[in-house]
């Protein structure tokens, strides 16, 4: 079930853009977060120090500990001399962490309380506080975070330290803090809304790439269950849907219906192939059989020469099934050098009437013996439908090869032109199967000519009858 439900493209997606999403709202969340809280901690730390150099400036300025104002409710303050001694604090503060003392009630040299001021010169204390000259106040400031307790509340705070010298008291360390409940209850309800909202938009994120993935591979779904249908039925002259889009999924179907279109040509030319040869096969076939049963019962009348001759139409017409038969099935032609003047003459040799016009080397690159079948066709199609000449001229023109045979016939119709290059076409219907041959030779002819990257094509002749040029590019 696992397998199925995340073998999808649907889920694949959706649990893709879900990942996705909720990485970088938690990078995003967790940035805003940090930024809040720095933001707001900074501004605490900015409060406190006012408060600490307010009280270090009333400390320059000479007033007594007693004097001070300590007493703003939220924030807590002490003042620390040289020796560490607690000499003034918030009158309400109960409790604090975080700062040089824990102390929270000042206390004299001696131990007791301080009731004034202390007069002692104390000049004791860091190097830092012994470079301040007397009523100067300290430049850098000092952040530490802890916590108090005013009045039984207890609360984080962020403290200030400046440090002042003072005439006649030493140098003193002021500690004033400022609440970060602000922070705090900022970062705990964006942290809340966080938690509430993102896995609410990672929900939404979800629906909306499942729904839309589902509309766009809707087509999809369409092709398959078409194609699917087509399998079953067999039948290649159905077609897939193409939506109504210009997309990937509808380019996807017309090349679909392309890849149908040229199966079911294919595979109705293979039919008929099959059909055809097989009715070109029974003529001969059965002409030899009765042949032989009526020689087989009197012997006296055998006709030698029309069984040889059936015999030689039965071989020509399986070479010729098996040329096309490896044509069809993608066979390349060799790459060797071949020369197509004397292949010419060579074809033209013992033939009455042919004439050979090929004073140059004219070389191909190609197949010797297909190239060969191409002229032997061509010289075979031209005897039977001369009057009495044919002509073969061999020429380059431009980058390729030009062979020319015509003949002075009749011609060939113009409309006719290129249906002689099918399979086992006849135009002469009323000629007879021995003297015009299976059907076979220019559909050879033309297919052998495409695949050395040539072309094969019928013209008027000069002398009133057909003339084929077959162009190949040189070698």
């Amino acid at each position: 079930m696992r397998r199925r439900l995340f073998g999808s493209v649907r889920s694949r997606a959706t649990l893709g853009a879900t990942l996705v999403v909720a990485v970088a709202l938690l990078a995003a969340g967790t940035a805003v977060l940090l930024s809040l809280r720095s933001n707001l901690v900074g501004e605490a730390g900015t409060q406190a120090e006012r408060s600490a150099r307010e009280v270090a400036a009333d400390l320059a300025a000479g007033t007594a500990y007693g004097r001070l104002s300590l007493d703003d409710d939220d924030q807590p303050v002490q003042v620390v001399d040289a020796d560490g001694r607690l000499v003034a604090a918030s009158e309400k503060l109960e409790r604090i962490s975080g700062t040089g003392t824990d102390a929270v009630r000042p206390q004299t040299p001696g131990g007791s309380p301080v009731e004034g001021d202390d007069d002692d010169d104390d000049d004791s204390g860091s190097d830092d506080d012994q470079s301040l000259e007397p009523g100067e106040i300290g430049r850098h400031t000092t952040f530490h975070d802890g916590s108090a307790t005013i009045e039984r509340e207890t609360a984080d705070y962020r403290f200030a330290e400046v440090h002042v010298k003072v005439p006649g008291k030493g140098a003193l360390t002021v500690y004033a803090g400022a609440p970060l409940s602000a922070e705090q209850s900022a970062v705990n309800t964006a942290l809340t809304v966080m938690l509430i909202g993102f896995p609410l938009l990672l929900g939404v994120v979800a629906g909306v790439t499942w729904l839309v993935t589902r509309r766009a591979l809707h087509p999809v779904e369409g092709i398959r269950g078409e194609m699917a249908a087509i399998t079953a039925s067999e039948d290649l002259a159905r077609r897939v849907p193409v939506p109504d889009t210009h997309d990937e999924v509808a380019r996807l179907a017309r090349t679909t219906n392309e890849t149908l279109a040229a199966l079911e040509t294919s595979v109705e030319r293979q039919r008929r192939f099959v059909a055809d040869a097989s009715h070109e096969l029974r003529s001969p076939i059965a002409s030899l059989r009765t042949q032989l049963e009526v020689a087989a019962a009197h012997p006296e009348l055998l006709d030698l020469d029309g069984a040889v001759a059936d015999t030689v139409r039965l071989q020509h017409l399986a070479a010729d099934l098996l040329l096309l038969a490896r044509l069809d099935a993608g066979e390349g032609p060799a790459d060797t050098r071949v020369d197509l003047a004397a292949l010419a003459r060579e074809e033209a040799a013992g033939r009455t009437g042919v004439t050979v016009d090929a004073p140059d080397t004219v070389e191909v690159a190609g197949s010797r013996g297909q190239l060969g079948r191409v002229l032997a066709n061509l010289l075979d199609n031209a005897q039977r439908h001369a009057r009495s000449a044919v002509t073969v001229a061999v020429r380059r023109d431009g980058g390729r090869a030009v062979v020319e045979v015509a003949d002075d016939g009749e011609g060939v119709p113009e409309a006719d032109r290129e249906r002689i290059f099918e399979r086992f076409v006849r135009l002469d219907a009323a000629r007879s199967r021995d003297d015009g041959g299976a059907g076979l030779g220019l559909a050879i002819a033309r297919d052998v000519a495409v695949r050395h990257d040539g072309t094969l094509t019928v013209l008027d002749a000069p002398a009133g009858g057909a003339l084929f040029a077959l162009r190949l590019p040189l070698a």
